[in-house]
């Protein structure tokens, strides 16, 4: 049933649960413990709802059938395993490193792409500050 969707739409769908999964794993800091699969897929369809033009696209036939949920729920895992199985790239590893030096904070554990880029923007966003903070002294 999803694979019978128009590529745009199939991709569309694929865009959407890993924009919505890097959004709700800031919004928890990608703390693994705090981590709930039904929290995310709440989170994963108000955000389709609101923000995928694909959700609208369907048809309400579609989207209350069963069969169709199951390849949601099937391409939901696989976008997610394909997410955290993305290493981080030698680039953003130096990155981290390199904030993590100058910050002097503690060792971050980080395992994929998504969740490097993450600390690195979160770290830029920290030193930022402190550059700031320091001159405004």
């Amino acid at each position: 049933m999803l694979n019978s969707l128009p590529k745009e739409v199939k991709i569309s769908v694929t865009r959407s649960i890993s924009s919505a999964f890097e959004k709700y794993m800031e919004s928890i800091q990608w703390d693994e413990q705090t981590y709930a699969i039904d929290q995310f897929l709440a989170y994963w369809r108000t955000y389709a709802e609101e923000n995928a033009s694909w959700f609208r696209q369907l048809d309400d036939e579609i989207k209350r059938d069963p069969r169709f949920h199951e390849e949601l729920a099937e391409k939901i895992n696989d976008v997610i395993e394909k997410i955290l199985n993305e290493p981080p790239t030698e680039q953003e590893i130096r990155t981290l490193n390199e904030l993590i030096g100058r910050l002097g904070v503690d060792d971050i554990d980080y395992t994929c792409k998504m969740e490097a880029k993450y600390h690195i923007r979160r770290l830029t966003e920290q030193e930022t500050g402190r550059r700031s903070q320091n001159g405004k002294q």
